[in-house]
């Protein structure tokens, strides 16, 4: 099969499979007289293969390296590769974590600020980003002034 209909059957670009090529994760099985890319239904599985690691967040080099498992099973456990989802689970769990940090940090600048009408001279969350100090609630308008801007 050609590139494009690699493309159609699993609904990605043509760049994308090019892309795949230069990283060396998908290789044509042959070329055509004429140039084209030829494929087969190992590379078509090996490309579902890699799209699916990306779905559930493997980087390109892990990738890579669950490929190189794949190619040689026999010389692997399961506990390799399971050790593979596992540190990925571990960086996703530090990634939620610090997510959820960025997350409390801009909670209290969107709750010290009462996004009025009064000019960004009195904006705590610019004061606290240029002083670098925590955040401290806008004092220059009541709450009832604040709910009317």
């Amino acid at each position: 099969m050609k590139i494009g209909d690699l493309v159609k059957q699993h609904g990605v670009s043509v760049d994308t499979i090019r892309f795949y090529e230069k990283q060396q994760l998908l290789t044509p099985n042959a070329r055509s007289e004429s140039g084209y890319r030829l494929y087969n239904s190992a590379d078509s599985q090996r490309l579902s293969f890699i799209l699916r690691a990306k779905s559930v967040g493997f980087s390109l080099q892990q990738i890579r390296e669950l490929l190189q498992i794949e190619d040689n099973k026999s010389q692997w456990q399961c506990s390799d590769v399971k050790d593979k989802v596992q540190h990925k689970m571990a960086e996703i769990a530090m990634q939620i974590s610090e997510l959820q940090r960025f997350y409390q940090a801009l909670e209290q600048l969107d709750q010290a600020c009462c996004g009025g009408s009064i000019s960004a001279t009195e904006c705590s969350i610019l004061t606290a980003l240029e002083q670098g100090q925590p955040v401290q609630a806008e004092h220059h308008l009541s709450k009832q002034e604040c709910a009317k801007c």
